[in-house]
């Protein structure tokens, strides 16, 4: 270990050589440092409880607790890494939003707050350790579309060839159920390398031909991305799939597995673990309008939303007109000019916060003003209306697609290179001595 990275392990290591006088008794200990941080042990522990509870409920198997561990490390490792970045930008989840965001969530549950808390106080959870890793996941959220998007580009030539294929052959009207496997090879791996990689592949290929269960195999042999999630991505349309799914995945069938195939990454072994045919023919669609303010040094997040609520009571009053609130002070640039109208689309255009409210309004209702990652807002609900599925790729659903499929691939490069370029330790455990 390099001098300068021994400084928070050695001061850890003091403190508990001041302990070992004391009566024995369980300690916690660095496990793994990450740069300038550590993941402890207690971390772990509680990960590897919360995937056994869950593969419990789920009546699913687990593989063994080497596999299992190796897992659950190294999903802190990349969660620990994107929370040092979030901390280097100045990205910080304040407890306004925090609140908020657990308000919208008991409110689709259609519970109240209090209920929510007693729900996840019954399942063994305090609310207090709830709320944190709430804030965590909305920090990797933004903290990932903040670094992943910019690194995205959608060509004009893109969106003109994806919407003449979707015109010429017809709306694909199945989705997959992808499992995934990935047995990686390090960077400028050498032949010896790429052979033992390959034969590894081949050994769990075999094994899933076998009737090996995929959930388990890939919990244990996997460094995919969903692989602490036994591998399985949601339900995908061949548009929307990342590239290398669409390239083989295309006119399989359930239950088919294919591989191994080979890129830069490593050795994939793919599952068509179910397939569908989409529910309706019918998409529904929205017309909205917003005013968006952004909290900043000089407009706290209160303020804001004191702004909002002042606009509110003048809108239901009839004392001010909505789309002229938005044009004088609507940060979304795109919308204010237009008295912020945002045209119509579906909702999951757009981000969780915003199509969730949407998704629990009536025509002609305005919302009370709740936080996305962008900021605070406001939503009119103007109308709603049933488009024939056929007419939805038009340009602005081809972009969509193909973001969402080039984000999927950028979000794991971006989780690669940071692991590649950071100081990593393991620390194993201490045998213990009888």
């Amino acid at each position: 270990m390099v001098p300068g990275k021994k400084l928070i392990f050695g001061l850890f290591a003091l403190a508990l050589s001041h302990a070992v006088v004391a009566d024995p008794q369980p300690l916690d200990r660095i496990a793994v440092q990450v740069n300038d941080g550590v993941i402890l042990e207690s971390e772990i522990q509680n990960m590897l409880q919360q995937v056994k509870t869950d593969a419990l409920k789920n009546k699913q198997e687990l593989p063994s607790s080497e596999a299992l561990r190796r897992q659950v490390i190294e999903r802190l490792i990349l969660t620990r890494l994107q929370m040092q970045t979030a901390d280097r930008i100045g990205l910080h989840v304040g407890d306004l939003q925090l609140d908020e965001t657990i308000a919208n969530i008991a409110k689709q549950q259609n519970m109240s707050v209090q209920q929510l808390q007693a729900q996840v106080e019954a399942d063994g959870e305090s609310f207090s350790h709830y709320r944190e890793q709430l804030r965590q996941d909305i920090t990797l959220g933004e903290i990932q579309r903040i670094q992943v998007q910019r690194r995205i580009q959608v060509s004009p030539q893109e969106i003109s060839h994806l919407v003449k294929l979707i015109q010429d052959q017809g709306l694909k009207d199945v989705e997959f159920q992808i499992g995934h496997i990935l047995i990686d090879v390090p960077e400028n791996a050498t032949t010896e390398q790429l052979e033992s990689a390959r034969n590894r592949a081949e050994t769990v290929l075999k094994r899933l031909n076998d009737g090996a269960d995929f959930r388990t195999t890939a919990i244990a042999a996997s460094s995919g991305p969903k692989a602490l999630e036994g591998g399985i991505w949601d339900y995908m349309n061949i548009n929307e799939m990342p590239t290398l799914f669409a390239e083989v995945v295309n006119g399989a069938k359930k239950g088919d597995i294919i591989g191994p195939i080979k890129s830069g990454a490593g050795f994939h072994i793919i599952k068509v673990m179910d397939a569908r045919g989409l529910e309706t023919q019918e998409i529904k669609e929205v017309k909205a309008r917003h005013i968006l303010l952004k909290p900043s040094p000089i407009l706290s997040e209160e303020r804001a939303k004191a702004m909002l609520q002042e606009f509110l009571k003048k809108i239901r009053s009839g004392d001010a007109k909505f789309a002229d609130l938005a044009r004088q002070y609507s940060e979304d640039e795109g919308s204010a000019t237009k008295g912020g109208e945002l045209g119509w689309s579906q909702t999951d255009v757009y981000v969780p916060a915003f199509k969730d409210t949407l998704d629990h309004m009536k025509v002609g209702e305005i919302s009370e003003p709740f936080r996305s990652t962008f900021g605070w807002h406001i939503i009119e609900l103007e109308d709603t209306r049933m488009t024939d599925a056929t007419e939805q790729f038009n340009t602005n659903r081809a972009h969509q697609l193909i973001f969402r499929r080039k984000f999927n691939e950028e979000l794991q490069a971006w989780l690669d290179e940071m692991r590649a370029s950071a100081y990593i330790e393991v620390f194993e455990p201490a045998p213990i001595r009888g």
